[in-house]
This record gives structure tokens, sequence and C-alpha cells, in this order.
């Protein structure tokens, strides 16, 4: 379980935050017709299309104690598998080996997926029952990210809703004349050395690591 924040900003917000749905529920519009209407409990053949398309997808899932996890998954377009209108399964490719999202959906039987296309402001939420198969003939459809994973992330469909593009377009995600200077971040390998906080490690080492995992990455 992570830490507890003391002392932060957070501490200081919570004081006077919302807290039940009622007081929320005062600060906004009812939602439209069409933003009710739109969700469904099962895929529709224009949905199943952009799942197809989707070569990213953000995995949300929670450990039993409420511990919130969001995990990126990528591949070709489409390597997320329909098995019906019902039921998606996310191969498990080569990772840190974590597990944080299998093991959060081993505990809770939960998980949500968000369905991103690049190059399109379209979203699709997923969520619904969560299993971890490691069943053969399952895992042997799910090859597009090289090989039969060790496992699969299946989800049993219980909500199905596409999100209207406003927060890809506010973004500009997708439009290289908005996007920062390289340099104006730091590089993953910098990120990493700070979080490892082991002096005896370099840029280098970090960099060297990044690429040795990408060039074996499906192993």
């Amino acid at each position: 379980m992570m830490p507890s924040l003391v002392g932060s900003a957070f501490d200081s917000l919570r004081l006077d935050a919302v807290f039940d749905q009622e007081t929320l529920r005062q600060v906004y519009e009812l939602p439209s017709d069409v933003a009710v209407r739109k969700q469904m409990t099962e895929l529709t053949e224009q949905t199943q299309r952009l799942i197809a398309c989707s070569s990213l997808v953000l995995v949300a899932s929670a450990d039993a104690e409420g511990n919130c996890d969001v995990s990126p998954r990528g591949g070709p377009a489409g390597f997320v598998t329909v098995l019906d209108t019902r039921t998606v399964a996310v191969p498990d490719a080569t990772g840190n080996k974590r597990l944080d999202t299998l093991q959060n959906v081993v505990a809770t039987g939960r998980a949500g997926l968000l369905f991103v296309v690049p190059g399109r402001t379209t979203t699709l939420r997923v969520n619904g029952r969560a299993c971890v198969s490691t069943r053969p003939e399952l895992l042997s459809r799910l090859t597009a990210v090289g090989k039969p994973p060790a496992s699969a992330l299946v989800l049993g469909i219980e909500e199905v809703y596409p999100h209207c593009p406003k927060s890809l377009l506010r973004s500009g995600a997708w439009k290289p004349e908005q996007w920062l200077p390289a340099d104006a971040q730091p590089t993953s390998a910098e990120v990493t050395l700070a979080q490892l906080r082991m002096p005896e490690l370099t840029i280098a080492d970090i960099e060297q690591a990044e690429a040795d995992s990408l060039k074996y990455r499906y192993e």
C-alpha cells in the first residue's frame, strides 16, 4: 500500500472537500439525454470497429483496499480481441513483471478500459467484471504482440460508453504544432534515475537498461 500524504496540500484541501453526491450535483447541470442514453451494456458493430483500430488502451483497476491504478497497454491496432459482444481479451505483453493490474483483478474481479486511437479524438470506455486467464486455446489467439502471452485480462462487459472528443481536442494531443519541445521535459531515463535513488547508477546505465528492455520486449 502507498504511504498516505502527510502535511501536503491535499490534507488542507480535503478539509472542505465535497463529501456527498447531492452537494456535488448542485455544482453541475444535469447531463443531457444523449449523454445518458449512449451508455450500453454490449458492443455494437461500430464500437467493435473502434476497438479494432485502437493500438493503446488504458487499464484501470483497484486492489481490495481501494488503492487505484491505471496502466497502459499497447500493441498493433486490434491487439485487443473481441470474443463476443460482451467480452474482450487484452494480452499481457512482457512488461516490468510487477503485475499490479493483474493482481488487482485477481483481488476484486473488476477492471475498466479506455481505448485510444492515435490521431483520432474518439475514445471508448468499457467497464465490467474481469478475470485473468491462462487458458491455452485463448492465449493462442492473442499473438498480436509477437507470441502468445503468459496470460490475458478478460473483461465481461457491463458498460460501454463512447466519450466525446473534447478532452483530446483541448489537449492538442494529436497536433504536433502544439507539442512541447523534446527538451522541455525530463527524459525517461532521468525520471527513472530520480525515482530509484541509487547513487551508484548513472543516466547511461538507465538508458542502456531501457534500450535492452525494448530490444528484448517479446521475451
